[in-house]
């Protein structure tokens, strides 16, 4: 079976894989990882008006294209690479790692 094959057999299988493993990590851990990952986000938010949530939303949708999320904000480049800055500079995370990439996408999966 070829790789491409296999990915389409997957996507034809049902919910997605990380549908099903959140379904199955308790309520109350997933809203403490939520909380921690996008708390200070949030605050940063309420306080500046600042758009973070909605760039790095929008960031791991363009699978972290800089000018993609760019167009999709309608903001220059330059202004999403600031507010990542600042995500990564609130959460001590690195938007360039998988990692953490992955952490964030879980975390606004049921945010």
């Amino acid at each position: 079976m070829q790789v491409g094959e296999f990915l389409d057999r997957a996507a034809e299988a049902g919910p997605p894989l990380h549908a099903a493993l959140l379904a199955s990590v308790p309520t109350p851990v997933l809203r403490s990882l939520r909380d921690r990952l996008l708390g200070p986000l949030r605050e940063y938010d309420d306080v500046h008006n600042a758009e973070l949530m909605t760039t790095l939303t929008a960031f791991l949708a363009c699978d972290g294209s800089w000018s993609a999320c760019a167009s999709r904000l309608y903001v220059h480049v330059n202004t999403v690479r600031y507010r990542i800055g600042r995500v990564e500079a609130l959460t001590g995370r690195d938007l360039s790692a998988l990692a953490d990439r992955v952490d964030f996408f879980l975390a606004l999966w049921e945010a």
